[in-house]
């Protein structure tokens, strides 16, 4: 079966980050992968959104983390 896909405003909520933040990272390159469903509808998968949290994972303030 197919995961539901999430609005951005659904996204943001999740993430407890802002509608704007989503689509500022959209239009600087996307960190956070999305779907784009039609000419303009952008969706986000529940699975990607808990990979990005994943991802900036810190063991400390100097810890850049991997680079993708």
């Amino acid at each position: 079966m197919l995961a539901a896909l999430l609005t951005t405003g659904e996204a943001a909520q999740f993430l407890g980050v802002s509608k704007a933040f989503l689509e500022r990272d959209r239009w600087a390159g996307a960190r956070i992968p999305f779907v784009r469903v039609g000419a303009r509808a952008v969706r986000y998968r529940r699975a990607d959104l808990e990979s990005y949290i994943s991802r900036q994972v810190r063991r400390s303030t100097s810890d850049p983390g991997t680079l993708l």
